[in-house]
């Protein structure tokens, strides 16, 4: 039976990629039925909400969501979507990879896929000024919040991404150095799950500082990383930059009984409308999807395709030095499938 997806097209050159990624999905033979629904600016405007009622209900009735890039203004306005779709549907763990493709990058043979804690830490949002004298914005504080049961789901949810997907080596990425107490408990969580997997795959510990020296030296010395979330949020960032972006990594926020595929670049709004955009990212979050669906033998045929394409390096996009619009690079896409 075919699956139902939710479809969230996204703002600025959402509506474009998501576009091009569902005419790959179709040409591949994917059997999903979208549910096209609003969310950001575009909902905004539309409903004057940007994220209705009938969208979580959209991703309540399917379990599962597609969607592209959502606009979230700076320092005021709505907060960001993405943040109240991981609260409202628990979507504890970020699913990250970046994995070498384009040729003639700085670095060959990365293949890492970080695991993020996407719930606690210091995104979940407990702050407040405090008034000294007149200045009602004397001092600020942000307060990170460690629990055991957040630290032990998203470290048990990396050791078993890492067993399923034949992978080598989990790493610990902490600051319980300094932050005793936070930091010091994912850690010590984190060792406790560790143990329940000795001799099934390797574990080992690595301070972020030293981490992210590492990363930008010596990365294919890194296989799969969970981290806290503030941390995992940066250094995901570092990972598609080892490999060419934003542009050419997909995301994934997955929890219990609902997983979300996405964009995670921005709407770039300068080329919204011109045909232009690189699809890439969107499409590789699909790929995910279906691998989440249990398709991982035709996850793993369009994600050929598209790793063919971009090696080649006939038709693509301008953003990774190529001159082909975003309906020529699809094409190239689907003709490799």
């Amino acid at each position: 039976m075919s699956t139902p997806v939710t479809l969230i097209p996204g703002d600025g050159i959402g509506p474009s990629i998501t576009e091009a990624t569902v005419r790959l999905l179709d040409a591949a033979g994917a059997d999903i039925t979208w549910d096209s629904q609003l969310a950001g600016a575009a909902a905004v405007t539309a409903v004057g909400d940007p994220l209705p009622e009938a969208t979580l209900a959209s991703i309540r009735r399917t379990k599962l969501a597609l969607k592209g890039p959502l606009e979230t203004a700076l320092g005021k306005g709505f907060r960001s979507i993405n943040v109240a779709l991981r609260k409202t549907f628990d979507l504890f763990a970020n699913v990250r990879p970046a994995k070498s493709v384009l040729p003639g990058l700085r670095f060959d043979g990365v293949d890492i896929v970080l695991v993020r804690e996407n719930t606690e830490g210091l995104y979940i949002g407990v702050e407040n000024y405090i008034k000294v004298g007149t200045d009602e914005h004397a001092a600020a504080q942000s307060i990170a919040v460690v629990t055991r049961y957040g630290a032990e789901r998203i470290h048990r949810y990396a050791c078993e991404y890492a067993i399923r997907h034949g992978r080598r080596k989990v790493t610990m990425v902490h600051k319980a150095n300094i932050l005793k107490y936070s930091q010091g408990l994912f850690l010590e969580v984190g060792r406790q799950v560790a143990s329940e997997y000795a001799g099934r795959i390797e574990i080992e510990e690595r301070i972020v500082d030293a981490c992210a020296m590492e990363l930008v030296m010596r990365p294919e010395r890194y296989d799969v990383i969970v981290t806290t979330n503030l941390f995992g949020d940066i250094l995901s960032d570092l990972t598609s930059g080892l490999v060419g972006g934003l542009g050419v990594t997909p995301g994934s926020n997955i929890g219990n009984e609902v997983g979300i595929f996405e964009a995670v670049h921005g709407t770039a709004p300068d080329i919204a409308g011109k045909g232009v955009a690189n699809p890439t990212a969107v499409m590789l979050a699909a790929c995910q999807m279906l691998d989440y669906m249990g398709q991982d033998a035709l996850a793993q045929r369009i994600q050929t395709a598209i790793e063919t394409v971009l090696r080649e390096r006939k038709q693509l996009t301008r953003d990774l030095g190529g001159t082909a619009t975003t309906e020529q690079y699809t094409d190239a896409v689907i003709a490799r499938l």
